[in-house]
């Protein structure tokens, strides 16, 4: 089979209807339970999200067209250049995502208020945020055009994607500080903080991989150790001291980050010298060890 066809097979096996289906599904709930956190946290105590739904929210309070109107319009345009800039399947999620969302906020808009304490609101309502936005994430879909132009600006400008969206926000929140008053303004970007380090744990999972580098003069007592009480595999990388010349085996192994405590436990009891480098990893596939548990 040639690369060509298998590409094609691929492509047929990633859009099944059951996998669409399932897009969809976790989509609508990470909507739901955005939409939510939105109608029956945050806007009952005048606070914000980030972003585009952020100023969707500063111009229905100042206009008191609904929100969901307003999520539907400013979006709009960072769906036609997902469309163009990014791809179709990308583009049609997010617009699903979209219309999701608006369509529960407006069903959502006469919902109680569930919290009335200000640093309750903060928490709960950066959770909820952060859970719906994550989820959806997770199953390709966008619930917020911000992160798409931020992208398509990194292009063309010598900023990353976290400072454009950072910059956004500054504006963003300065005029809901002008909106709502600046007490408010703090506590929405709190919220956000909250959201966003949500938004990581849901989409990542607890279980998010690291990988470590190891130089010891024990590496092999350290790799029989992280084997055996980790059920990790373990790779060995040849390496050469710049000052000393001397060639070294240096160990390569990929943990969640839950084990990176036990992990570090375990070199330190074989060789507190040890040199160790940690690194975040976005992904990880394949490999022949399971998971044991930490003893």
């Amino acid at each position: 089979m040639d690369s060509l066809e298998r590409k094609k097979k691929i492509d047929r096996e990633k859009f099944t209807v059951k996998n669409i289906v399932k897009r969809a599904f976790f989509i609508t709930v990470g909507s739901t339970i955005m939409a939510y956190g939105l109608e029956a946290i945050l806007i009952p105590n005048h606070m914000i999200d980030g972003g585009v739904t952020g100023l969707s929210m500063i111009l229905s309070h100042v206009t008191t067209i609904n929100l969901s109107i307003f999520l539907i319009i400013l979006n709009l345009p960072f769906f036609f250049l997902g469309y163009k800039q990014i791809g179709g399947t990308f583009a049609l999620s997010m617009l699903y995502g979209i219309i999701a969302l608006s369509v529960a906020t407006s069903f959502m808009h006469h919902v109680s208020p569930i919290v009335h304490d200000r640093l309750l609101a903060v928490v709960f309502g950066g959770v909820a945020l952060g859970f719906g936005v994550g989820l959806t994430l997770r199953n390709g879909g966008v619930l917020d055009g911000t992160e798409t132009l931020a992208i398509l600006i990194e292009k063309r400008a010598p900023f990353s994607v976290g400072e454009i969206i950072m910059f956004i926000n500054v504006i963003i929140f300065s005029v809901a500080a002008l909106v709502f008053g600046l007490e408010n303004a703090l506590f929405s970007m709190l919220t956000y903080y909250i959201a966003f380090k949500t938004i990581d744990i849901v989409e990542k999972g607890l279980e998010e991989m690291k990988s470590v580098y190891i130089i010891s003069d024990h590496n092999t007592e350290i790799a029989e150790a992280i084997t055996e009480r980790l059920g990790r595999g373990i790779t060995y990388l040849h390496g050469e001291g710049s000052y000393c010349g001397i060639d070294r085996r240096v160990i390569l192994c990929v943990f969640t980050r839950l084990e990176e405590t036990k992990l570090k436990d375990i070199i330190r009891a074989l060789d507190p010298q040890a040199f160790i480098i940690t690194t975040d990893v976005s992904s990880v596939h394949g490999g022949r060890f399971k998971k044991k548990d930490i003893h």
